[in-house]
């Protein structure tokens, strides 16, 4: 494993981003199948327990649930769970009978949880949010999505979320169908991806790990080293990054999905996995495309769905 090193002493020039820190990524969840089941029947013997569709209507001091199926994030595919308890009063600044009054027409409250998982069920991240009316605040997150905050305001819907009772049985919530919607997030991670810089340049490597510089620049086709930061927890206990070293044996892989950006094409990696005795620095392999043009190229990370800053090798 000795040929796995390089001096760490030269990676410690700041990186200059391409986004500035306070600029919000943004993330576009699909969901389906949505249905918001309201606490509107009170004897016990019922609940949960009708087979067919059952239907409900926004009333005071009633509480719900909404339950619907991430399918993407950004246009790729994904899978989890959107799952909130409402509290989703009507209040109203000329209330009707049974409407409780307030100074705004405001809808009440929500809590919410994104548990977000690959297509292949690995598990990717968490997001809490909760508020009401104007948006949500997003209050933190887990693994991949860890320490970011943020809101969530804004979306589309194709279809309504369906309104049900508590009577109904959820197991049938997909073959009885839902809402289909589009909610969007405006997040400041606590890290982002990055492709760590040395005192000549970006720590981009050949395989026998020369670095790679004019005078000696990358190549189409070859497969490259670099060493990044901020990817997130590696497999299998998804601790946070920072908490323990990564091991040599067996080499830990990066849980979050990393793509390599190279001129604007995205990429997939090769490895991607904790750098041994390390804590929060990473190798990813990636090879370079076949018809890479001469000149200089830009390298940018994505980790779950989370942009890094560019920068630039040379390519021959």
């Amino acid at each position: 494993m000795k040929q796995f090193f390089f001096s760490l002493a030269v990676l410690t020039s700041p990186v200059i981003l391409a986004q500035a820190p306070e600029d919000p990524v943004v993330l576009t969840i699909d969901i389906e199948n949505a249905v918001i089941y309201r606490a509107t029947v009170f004897d016990v013997s019922r609940i949960a327990r009708d087979p067919g569709l059952t239907t409900s209507v926004n009333q005071a001091f009633v509480d719900a649930i909404n339950i619907g199926d991430i399918v993407s994030i950004n246009g790729k595919p994904a899978k989890g769970l959107w799952s909130s308890t409402v509290y989703a009063t009507p209040y109203r600044s000329a209330p009707q009978p049974g409407q409780p009054i307030a100074d705004f027409d405001l809808a009440g409250t929500n809590f919410c949880t994104w548990q977000i998982y690959g297509t292949d069920g690995t598990f990717l991240g968490m997001i809490r949010d909760s508020g009401a009316g104007q948006g949500h605040t997003v209050v933190g997150g887990l693994a991949g999505f860890f320490g970011a905050i943020g809101s969530h305001q804004g979306g589309s819907t194709t279809l309504p979320i369906r309104p049900a009772t508590i009577a109904e049985d959820p197991a049938n919530r997909r073959n009885l169908g839902g809402g289909k919607l589009s909610m969007i997030f405006y997040l400041y991670p606590r890290v982002r991806p990055a492709v760590q810089t040395t005192a000549s340049g970006p720590a981009v490597f050949h395989a026998d790990f020369s670095p790679v510089t004019v005078a000696n620049p990358a190549r189409p086709g070859e497969i490259l080293i670099l060493g990044a930061t901020g990817l997130g927890p590696v497999k299998p206990n998804l601790i946070p990054p920072g908490a323990i070293r990564f091991s040599d044996s067996p080499l830990q892989e990066v849980n979050a999905p990393i793509t390599v950006v190279f001129d604007g094409k995205e990429l997939p990696t090769i490895n991607k996995v904790g750098w041994p005795g390390q804590t929060n620095l990473y190798r990813v392999d990636f090879q370079v495309p076949a018809d890479a043009l001469s000149g200089t190229a830009t390298l940018q990370l994505i980790a779950t769905w989370i942009p890094g800053p560019a920068v630039s090798i040379p390519v021959s």
